[in-house]
């Protein structure tokens, strides 16, 4: 026999979840039916979203660092061996970053890499 919740707790959950429809046009700011799916459905997608988040940025990232790098001469996959190659260890949000904001420092890091190789 499945256990049922009690009212306590099943309000508590209604309450969450028409707090969180707020915003939403017409019914679904309303009724519980078509509130419930449509919060339901927005965690999802943020669920979602949150792990896509972190591929775009990535991506992002890459587009930037290959950018800098074709700018000295190297493509993104020689320029990142090369660091590597040079023990030096940066993380790509901070090598985009170098990249867009500090040509000096990202041109410097170019040249250790192209030394390496």
């Amino acid at each position: 026999m499945p256990r049922v919740r009690s009212n306590v707790v099943r309000l508590k959950r209604k309450k969450q979840v028409m707090k969180a429809a707020r915003g939403a046009f017409g019914a679904r700011s309303k009724l519980w039916k078509a509130a419930k799916e449509n919060v339901e459905r927005g965690w999802k997608y943020a669920y979602r979203d949150r792990k896509n988040k972190k591929r775009d940025f990535r991506r992002l990232w890459i587009v930037r660092i290959n950018a800098g790098a074709r700018q000295h001469d190297m493509s993104y996959s020689v320029f990142m061996n090369g660091l590597k190659q040079a023990g030096i260890e940066i993380d790509r949000k901070v090598l985009s970053d170098l990249a867009v904001n500090d040509s000096a420092a990202f041109g410097a890091l170019a040249e250790k890499a192209r030394a390496a190789l």
